[in-house]
């Protein structure tokens, strides 16, 4: 196969600032420390980081024909993510956001939807964008185009085609449920945060949150509890309860997507699933090191060091 991963979904342009504690009055100026541009989203800040994992990743996707897609698709080729099946689409922006970053990690967000809910897959992409043992759909909940019946399509040709499917969404609500449901039995590895599984299935413990979309199709659920670590269960049984490492955070943008790749990369290196979802904290943890859904992220190897370096809460 020519790839490890095919990453499809949401490409946002991040433009962050930290630490912001106030915006100021009128037109006056507030100093701040550090502002970056990164690619981000449910599938771009995860495609970002399988690639600097050492993967050979695959980005599917949307831009705009404007400045911001310049940026998002030269940063995508610096770290090797292969963009050919990126479509570029004339008449609407790229999708942005600008975060702005309080002292505690909180960082309220102003957003322009834009490309990515004009994004399909057509069928003429299935053989390039099928070409890779591992499909992650990122984004579900802000793909207006391919939410839903098209996204059940698309993953029901994915393991039409023996692929492993990875899972990930954003936006969640009670709406997003009506979405996110008749695509679990497509399902291998569906991996939102605690909050966002709550939100879907009125559930409270992280155990009824696990069994509502185990019975609902998922065959297995890896959820990021933020401080408290991670939750896997799996429908053969395995529950996995997994303390996060003890990290200074900065910030915490794009830290269920770094998850998402470790996770990714972990399953690339058939780890078991305890190992894996240390290794997915792990990136996740670097990334909340610095500011940006790419910070902290460096190599496979530096990630596995860092493993070995940090030590568990409790």
């Amino acid at each position: 196969m020519r790839y490890d991963v095919s990453v499809i979904g949401l490409y946002i342009l991040d433009v962050l600032g930290r630490p912001v504690s106030r915006i100021p009055e009128r037109g006056n100026v507030e100093f701040i420390d550090e502002i970056r541009l990164t690619v981000a989203g449910t599938a771009g800040g995860t495609v970002v980081d399988t690639a600097k994992l050492g993967l050979r990743s695959l980005a599917v996707g949307a831009v705009g024909n404007d400045e911001k897609a310049d940026f998002v698709l030269a940063t995508l080729a610096k770290f090797g993510v292969d963009t050919s099946a990126m479509q570029r689409l004339p008449g609407v922006p790229t999708s942005a956001t600008i975060l702005n970053v309080r002292p505690n990690g909180e960082r309220p967000a102003l957003h322009v939807r834009g490309a990515s809910d004009h994004f399909d897959v057509p069928e003429s992409l299935y053989d390039q964008v099928f070409d890779a043992p591992i499909v992650h759909l990122g984004g579900t909940g802000l793909l207006k185009t391919l939410d839903g019946e098209r996204s059940r399509i698309l993953l029901q040709e994915a393991k039409r085609r023996g692929r492993t499917v990875t899972f990930d969404l954003i936006a969640a609500s009670r709406e997003t449920a009506g979405l996110v449901l008749p695509l679990l039995p497509h399902i291998d590895y569906f991996m939102p945060s605690i909050e966002e599984a709550r939100d879907m299935s009125g559930r409270s413990t992280v155990e009824d949150c696990a069994a509502f979309y185990l019975d609902a199709g998922a065959a297995c659920c890896v959820f990021t509890l933020g401080g408290e670590g991670a939750y896997y269960a799996h429908r053969d049984g395995t529950r996995l309860a997994v303390p996060a490492y003890d990290i200074a955070v900065v910030d915490t943008t794009g830290c269920g997507d770094a998850f998402d790749a470790g996770f990714i990369t972990a399953l690339h290196h058939r780890m078991d699933p305890e190992a894996a979802v240390r290794f997915a904290q792990a990136a996740a943890g670097l990334v909340a090191t610095g500011l940006g859904s790419d910070a902290g992220i460096v190599s496979f190897e530096h990630t596995q060091e860092q493993m070995r370096r940090w030590r568990v809460k409790g």
